[in-house]
């Protein structure tokens, strides 16, 4: 099978979306795969995606000035891109690390390895539950080593904890799931409602005065919006008081956003949500299938709610197959999948990326802005989706590489490399430093105008319209 290439990938990427492919003319993607050591293409995939979505926001631009922009990207910025949150510090530092974080991967009974994900305190707390062990690494470890893999994974699931047995390529593809997720495109857009067109609102940049509701946590929801606030979308964050959080890595997934809590179990919240949601445009979600449907938010009923809007959504596994409602993270599906395999008897290891997340916000930015873009053509409302395996199943396409192929390459940038992809804001935190968007548009530059808060920095409303 003939290698993709970053363009053949991009073209992949168009004819899902139904766009002509002589609209790659105006993308420049510069570089090749490998940046970093790694066996799996990676970078091909990513810059494909983020070359999609800023092709996306200049059609989008073309329809409301007739002028087209050349789009460019380097593999260099989106191999940074595919690990964004490495690269924020605050006030000169990087965010320190939890010493009391149980994440990780665990050797078993049966000489297979575990991964358990604890980076929130709910599912730290679910997973020592199923163990029956203290809180401490010392105590998981020696649980962990007297349980079956696959016994421990069924027990994880059935009781609300997240982990994976890491698996080989081979085990993942030979699941009903990996079968189940091989049938699926990486990208789907379908329309789930009539409604009239719908222009775009006026204003000097592609998605001035789109209004974007962010319901996601962690990393591929939030890149999604992030990347259509870096167009000049107006995105309101909404999460739960009570609710775990990312700590301080939100602080990159933020930047460029409103933020507010709403608690959709009480009446009166609801009710503010309604009344966001009644003069939105995209509404992005990224909890488990069924969770916001139990609160009236599923994507018909807001396609009923709000004719013309356009629903994103993902998960872990994909929407179809035995798994699709598991919990998962990027980092549970590499272990799941083959990703995170390094070998019979060897201790496993992740790939210098966090590929799926990012890739998996990417598409969802892409696919949002397609469909704006038919909202305002042909009108109707809109479902974007996708899911992390489903990402990892598109990467996995491009082939391995050869331990030669990367074993010379460095671990990270030098200074001179990433002084030219990282900038600099002041926020109520302190001075972020963190990466410039990864995409370049010729005449309507990409940026933010909001700094990175935290958490329920702002009342539940939408700032007033230009124009």
């Amino acid at each position: 099978m003939t290698t993709p290439t970053m363009q053949d990938s991009l073209k992949h990427l168009l004819t899902l979306a139904k766009i002509p492919l002589d609209a790659a003319a105006n993308v420049e993607i510069t570089g090749s795969d490998p940046v970093f050591p790694t066996r799996y293409r990676a970078v091909t995939p990513g810059a494909a995606a983020i070359a999609a979505a800023g092709l996306a926001a200049s059609r989008l631009w073309a329809l409301k000035t007739g002028r087209q922009q050349q789009v460019r990207v380097s593999a260099e910025a989106a191999a940074a891109a595919l690990r964004s949150t490495r690269y924020l510090k605050i006030n000169g530092e990087k965010p320190p690390e939890d010493p009391t974080n149980l994440t990780g991967f665990y050797p078993l009974k049966d000489q297979r390895w575990m991964y358990l994900h604890c980076n929130f305190f709910n599912l730290r707390d679910q997973n020592v539950n199923v163990l029956g062990c203290a809180p401490t690494r010392e105590s998981v470890a020696a649980a962990v080593a007297q349980r079956e893999g696959l016994a421990l994974e069924a027990a994880l699931v059935a009781h609300g904890g997240v982990g994976s047995l890491v698996r080989s390529e081979a085990e993942w593809l030979a699941l009903p799931q990996s079968q189940a997720v091989a049938q699926l495109p990486v990208l789907e857009i379908t329309k789930i409602g009539d409604a009239p067109p719908r222009p775009l609102p006026p204003g000097p940049r592609p998605l001035s005065g789109v209004r974007v509701l962010d319901l996601t946590r962690v990393l591929a929801g939030p890149v999604c919006a992030r990347t259509l606030a870096e167009h000049g979308a107006d995105v309101l964050r909404v999460t739960r008081e009570d609710l775990a959080d990312f700590g301080y890595s939100d602080f990159d997934t933020n930047i460029g956003k409103l933020a507010t809590h709403i608690d959709l179990r009480q009446p009166e919240q609801a009710a503010i949500m309604r009344k966001l949601i009644s003069t939105c445009d995209v509404f992005s979600q990224s909890y488990r299938p069924g969770t916001l449907a139990r609160r009236g938010l599923s994507p018909q009923a807001l396609a009923e709610m709000r004719p013309g809007i356009v629903y994103v959504t993902l998960n872990a596994w994909g929407h179809e197959g035995p798994w699709h409602e598991r919990r998962g993270y990027d980092t549970v599906v590499q272990s799941a999948n083959g990703f995170a395999w390094q070998g019979e008897g060897k201790p496993p290891a992740f790939m210098p990326y966090a590929a799926q997340d990012y890739v998996v916000g990417y598409l969802l930015a892409f696919g949002a802005l397609v469909a704006l873009e038919r909202r305002a053509t042909e009108g109707g409302s809109w479902m974007v989706r996708t899911s992390l395996a489903s990402a990892g199943h598109w990467i996995r396409q491009h082939g391995l590489m050869q331990p030669a192929d990367y074993a010379h390459l460095p671990t990270e940038f030098n200074a001179e490399q990433l002084q030219s992809l990282i900038m600099q804001h002041d926020s109520p935190r302190g001075r972020v430093t963190h990466l410039a968007p990864a995409v370049h548009l010729s005449e309507t530059p990409t940026h933010w105008t909001r700094p990175a808060v935290a958490r329920g920095s702002h009342a539940a409303e939408w700032p007033e319209r230009e124009g």
